[in-house]
């Protein structure tokens, strides 16, 4: 009989650490087994009465966040209430949502994500033939 190989390398404690780090920066809320405040019928009634996330005015600008590498960016999007436009998974890792700006400030403090840009126009430097 084989023994199973013990994933303690440096590569498993980093994604144990990374793991830690989303945990704990998610919101309240959307922290796995964690409850709301407070338990039993009332705080069931308070969770069933929380008005939904407001849709995104139109006048909120799109903004592109690139989250950690390891971290699924819908998951992300969605633990802040945020329905994202379109999410990235290959040129860069993450998603692209219009934001208000109490979002823009708490994604930007958020240990799992590692940018948040205005969404704009691009042009190339380079020569054309």
């Amino acid at each position: 009989m084989r023994n199973q190989p013990r994933w303690t390398g440096p590569a498993a404690v980093a994604a144990a650490d990374l793991a830690a780090t989303a945990a704990a920066a998610l919101p309240a809320h959307a922290r796995p087994g964690e409850a709301p405040a407070g338990d039993g019928p009332a705080a069931a009634r308070a969770a069933r009465s929380a008005p939904a996330a407001a849709a995104a005015p139109a006048d909120w600008p799109t903004y592109l966040i690139t989250v950690r590498r390891g971290l699924d960016p819908g998951t992300v999007a969605r633990s802040y209430g945020i329905t994202p436009v379109h999410v990235y998974r290959h040129a860069l890792n993450g998603f692209a949502a219009p934001l208000s700006p109490e979002q823009v400030t708490a994604l930007q403090e958020t240990p799992l994500v590692e940018s948040v840009e205005e969404d704009g126009a691009a042009s190339g430097a380079g020569a054309t033939a």
